[in-house]
């Protein structure tokens, strides 16, 4: 079985190659492929149990058309859960999985990295 390093290393000589069809990163480029997978995700993370208001109150900028087309993405892809509760009045709540919740290191990175380069 191949390190993580020596995977990496045959990921990037594929694509210096142009071959990316081996690149063990595609279906996780695939994932998150979209303007607002990543922010609605954080945000799901962020508030725990989130409401589509709730949502599109934290991002402002997208439409509500894009959000829902965001919330119903993410769910197919396991990374949050939809639950309708059927009271008066009804309301639906998104909840990240473990699946979303393991991604949570991946954003503490970027963070750090945004950090050290100054972009915030």
């Amino acid at each position: 079985m191949l390190t993580l390093k020596e995977l990496m290393t045959q990921a990037l000589q594929n694509s210096a190659n142009c071959d990316n069809t081996q690149n063990p990163l595609n279906p996780v480029f695939e994932l998150f492929r979209g303007k607002w997978k990543n922010q609605v995700l954080f945000e799901i993370i962020a508030l725990k149990n989130a409401r589509f208001g709730q949502l599109a109150k934290a991002i402002p900028t997208i439409t509500n058309t894009m959000l829902s087309s965001t919330l119903r993405e993410l769910e197919k892809d396991g990374l949050i859960t939809r639950t309708q509760f059927n009271e008066i009045p009804p309301h639906v709540e998104y909840a990240i999985t473990t699946k979303g919740q393991d991604l949570l290191a991946v954003y503490y990175e970027m963070y750090k990295w945004s950090v050290k380069y100054n972009l915030n």
